[in-house]
């Protein structure tokens, strides 16, 4: 038997406001079960019969917050295939962050080479950032992004050290997919969204000498602060973009 849209699934969903709508609910609990790793990346959650019976709620419901979750980014859903959890080794995911667009073509990788990379107390813009205590520890890496030889983006990242216990230089260099992937794998830490703020900068000497331009030449800075599920800071990303060759694409809808 399903509930009417109107009412609660009998003791699975936890009280809320009476106004949260039934698949809202519905997809609280999806989330809960993503974060508790019930389902790991790139598995397949269970059909929606299987989650409607498991909720006691309608199929139409489940579906309603399937389909929100997948635009999202959450899930994908693969025709024939069923529901998966999204991975960011997927090749339309590996490409969501990094919005830098080479003039002559579409998105490829880039090699990447690690600069540095060890735990440091979090400077306390950072910490503020990542919501951490004065004091906590955090993980600073530094790498450069180059295509064809040239050095395009030169990132400095924090992270807070406790999910990240055992990062190191080597680690990030022997992975050979995208360093979000490799928090999903290896930290149990996925990338759900964020923000960034994008200004126009000069160059420093040290930016400078590591991107391979002149002092004071002009470049993108992109701020970003990603968070993983239950909307929780989990990185901050400062990154210095050359733009000779490249341009910074986004999507509105």
């Amino acid at each position: 038997m399903t509930l009417p849209e109107s009412a609660e699934p009998e003791a699975a969903v936890a009280p809320g406001p009476a106004f949260s709508p039934l698949y809202q609910q519905i997809k609280a609990l999806l989330v809960r079960s993503l974060q508790a790793g019930e389902w790991k990346p790139g598995e397949a959650i269970p059909s929606e019969m299987e989650l409607a019976a498991r909720f006691k709620v309608s199929q139409g419901t489940v579906r309603k917050a399937i389909d929100e979750m997948a635009t999202e980014n959450l899930l994908v859903r693969r025709q024939g295939k069923g529901t998966f959890v999204a991975t960011h080794a997927e090749d339309h995911i590996q490409y969501r962050f990094l919005r830098l667009m080479p003039d002559d073509g579409s998105p490829s990788g880039m090699a990447r080479q690690f600069l540095d990379c060890k735990r440091m107390r979090a400077p306390a813009e950072v910490a503020r950032a990542l919501g951490l205590k004065s004091g906590e520890s955090v993980v600073w890496v530094r790498r450069t992004l180059s295509r064809n030889g040239a050095p395009v983006v030169l990132d400095d990242i924090w992270l807070p050290a406790a999910p990240f216990k055992g990062l190191t230089a080597e680690r990030l260099s022997q992975y050979a997919g995208p360093m979000y992937g490799l928090f999903e794998t290896e930290f149990g830490v996925r990338m759900i969204r964020a923000e960034e703020k994008i200004r126009a900068v000069a160059a420093d000497a040290t930016s400078a000498t590591l991107l391979a331009v002149s002092s004071g030449a002009p470049l993108l800075s992109v701020e970003r602060l990603s968070f993983t599920y239950g909307d929780r800071p989990v990185e901050l990303r400062r990154g210095l973009y050359t733009t000779a060759s490249h341009y910074y694409r986004n999507e509105l809808s």
